[in-house]
C-alpha cells in the first residue's frame, strides 16, 4: 500500500487545517488507517485511527474533541480534521495503515506497516 499524505501547511493558532491520505492502488477501505504525527526532537506520536469497517474510531486523549478523522470511500481517502490548532500541533504528519487482527492496538506506531511520507503542519502563536 503506497500512502499520500497532502494538505498541510502554515496556520495560526486557532485555525483549522484538513489533512488527506489517498492511496495509489489499494483500497484503503481494507485497513486501518491511522495519524500519528512527529515534532522536532520528540518521538512519533498516534493522534487518530479509524478501523477498516468505519465503525471504530480511536484518538489519542489530548487531541479528542479537536481532531476527527473519517473516510471517504469513494474518493479512497482519509481525512483528518484538526479545529482550534495550537502551537504545540506543530510536527509533520504521517498516515499509515495496517491490516486489522484481533488484539491490535492502534494507537502503537509499531501495528502500522504501510507509512506515507509525511505532511508538515507549522502552526504561529
Amino acid at each position: 500500500v503506497q500512502l499520500q499524505a497532502s494538505g498541510g501547511g502554515l496556520v495560526q493558532a486557532g485555525d483549522s487545517l484538513r489533512l488527506s491520505c489517498t492511496s495509489s492502488g489499494r483500497a484503503l477501505r481494507n485497513y486501518v488507517v491511522g495519524w500519528l504525527r512527529q515534532a522536532p526532537g520528540k518521538e512519533r506520536e498516534f493522534v487518530a485511527a479509524v478501523g477498516w469497517n468505519d465503525r471504530n474510531t480511536y484518538y489519542a486523549d489530548s487531541l479528542k474533541g479537536r481532531v476527527t478523522i473519517s473516510r471517504d470511500n469513494a474518493k479512497n481517502t482519509v481525512y483528518l480534521q484538526m479545529n482550534n490548532l495550537k502551537p504545540e500541533d506543530a510536527a509533520v504528519y504521517y498516515c499509515a495503515a495496517f491490516t486489522d487482527y484481533s488484539g491490535a492496538v492502534y494507537n502503537n506506531p509499531n501495528e502500522y506497516d504501510f507509512w506515507g511520507q509525511g505532511t508538515l503542519v507549522t502552526v504561529s502563536s
